[in-house]
């Protein structure tokens, strides 16, 4: 998963060691080892590796212009996986005073697979 502020892309929330290590772990699960919320584990490893696909042609590309909804659009999944995550996540996020918004994260703030 990686998430892009659409004002400054810089902003990467999970950086790219931890998606290897989130992969890698996904492909890891068996097909008879499906357990509780399988398709939403497939789901955000498609996630995931479109996100990371698409975040690579963008740094070839270099200052890339995207179209008003395409960015509305990753706004929009941002604020959604952020409120799934937090409300997963909470335990470990609920005493961390910067937790506020995703602009707010940095780089190793949000730690997944742990």
């Amino acid at each position: 998963m990686i998430f892009i502020n659409k004002i400054c892309m810089n902003d990467i929330i999970l950086t790219e060691k931890q998606l290897e290590k989130l992969v890698t772990k996904m492909k890891s699960i068996k097909e008879d080892e499906r357990k509780g919320s399988y398709m939403a584990k497939q789901q955000i490893y498609t996630i995931a590796k479109l996100a990371e696909k698409m975040w690579e042609k963008m740094e070839e590309e270099g200052d890339v212009q995207l179209d008003d909804w395409m960015e509305s659009k990753i706004a929009q999944a941002e604020q959604s996986i952020s409120s799934v995550v937090n409300a997963y996540m909470y335990d470990e996020l609920k005493g961390d005073d910067e937790i506020g918004g995703m602009n707010k994260l940095g780089f190793d703030d949000l730690i997944i697979g742990k």
